[in-house]
């Protein structure tokens, strides 16, 4: 059927020059009764409905990890509730891309907005994390957009971990060229989430502030600073934007 699809395309001008036209299937979504997901009365359901349930979620979450002193009357403020939006509709694109394309899936709240294993919300917690590392280590205030510092003049290696993040992060420009010949966007999301525990394990085991001389202190920046780079870019590609804060 694809066939005729793609001859009417290319007849009514749809196609030109050496455009690729490919079928590109996909699983069904089910309910965590594994059924097809549908309203209680088998209605279809409605995305927005979907993406306004996450915000919900996520921005009750943010509530409750706020302090007293932090609420202003129980209500978020314009900037916790973009960050609610973020996380909440992130979730949901990422629970979908993350999984094989070809396979079903259940839909689950809990699990795509869980800050444990390869969801959105663990992928933006590691980025505004880096953050955190980066400000610290040179005396950023909180608040303002972070400043990235310029890179070392030298990557020195202490440490396992370090040149496993580094293989790690060069492997990006093949994994997008995957992608994109075999169309299988969880494998970004999988090289995501490797990447954020390739970082964690250098992190462990190299200290960044309290580095043992300046040189490898401003070596293992840049790798904080490249690691988010790889993580924002990546985030950005699937549609997702990051925050410096969560």
């Amino acid at each position: 059927p694809e066939r005729n699809v793609f001859a009417a395309a290319d007849k009514a001008g749809f196609v030109t020059g050496d455009a690729s036209l490919e079928h590109v299937p996909f699983g069904l979504v089910q309910g965590e009764d594994g059924k097809k997901f549908a309203t209680r009365s088998g209605d279809t359901v409605k995305l927005k409905d979907l993406l306004d349930e996450a915000v919900r979620i996520a921005g009750e979450d943010i509530k409750s990890r706020l302090s007293d002193d932090d609420e202003a009357g129980g209500e978020l403020t314009e900037a916790l509730e973009e960050v609610a939006r973020t996380v909440g509709i992130g979730a949901v694109k990422y629970a979908d891309l993350s999984m094989n394309r070809e396979s079903n899936y259940k839909f689950s709240y809990g699990r795509m907005l869980s800050l444990n294993g390869n969801t959105a919300p663990y992928m933006l917690y590691a980025y505004a994390r880096i953050c955190g590392i980066v400000r610290k280590a040179t005396g950023q205030p909180e608040g303002k957009g972070v400043v990235w510092p310029e890179a070392a003049p030298e990557i020195l290696i202490t440490h396992d971990s370090e040149k496993q993040l580094i293989r790690n992060l060069v492997k990006l420009p093949d994994i997008l060229s995957e992608v994109e010949s075999e169309l299988y966007p969880n494998r970004l999301c999988d090289y995501l989430f490797e990447t954020s525990q390739k970082f964690n394990q250098f992190y462990e085991n190299c200290p960044v502030n309290n580095a043992e001389t300046p040189e490898l202190k401003a070596s293992r920046l840049s790798l904080c600073t490249v690691s988010a780079a790889t993580i924002r870019l990546v985030m950005n590609l699937i549609g997702i934007p990051v925050v410096e804060k969560l």
